[in-house]
């Protein structure tokens, strides 16, 4: 086989996992949802946002100049274009513009 044959046979199967991954929840609880998935649903997104945030700004030095200052700033943009828009696309271009502009800047 050849390479791209390979590479084709790869990405088919990929899509074919994500897809099944994608529409396992919808075969297996068809009737009703089970409380604990329901609950995951609520918890998860401010969960795994959380962890973002922490990883996201984890090697921030904040012992030597510009102390962090360009991640702080971008991350309070975008929680506050957030609050104020609820729009992820808006907030997550404004908050990468806003670090990208920064630490040309500072």
């Amino acid at each position: 086989m050849t390479d791209s044959g390979r590479a084709a046979v790869l990405v088919a199967v990929m899509a074919a996992v994500t897809i099944l991954l994608r529409f396992l929840p919808f075969l297996i609880f068809r009737r009703r949802t089970p409380a604990f998935v329901s609950y995951l649903g609520k918890v998860l997104p401010a969960a795994i946002i959380g962890m973002l945030v922490v990883y996201c700004l984890k090697d921030e030095n904040l012992l030597a100049r510009p102390y962090g200052l360009p991640a702080l700033i971008a991350a309070a943009c975008t929680a506050a274009l957030q609050r104020w828009k609820r729009s992820s696309l808006l907030s997550i271009l404004a908050g990468t513009g806003a670090y990208m502009l920064l630490i040309r800047l500072l």
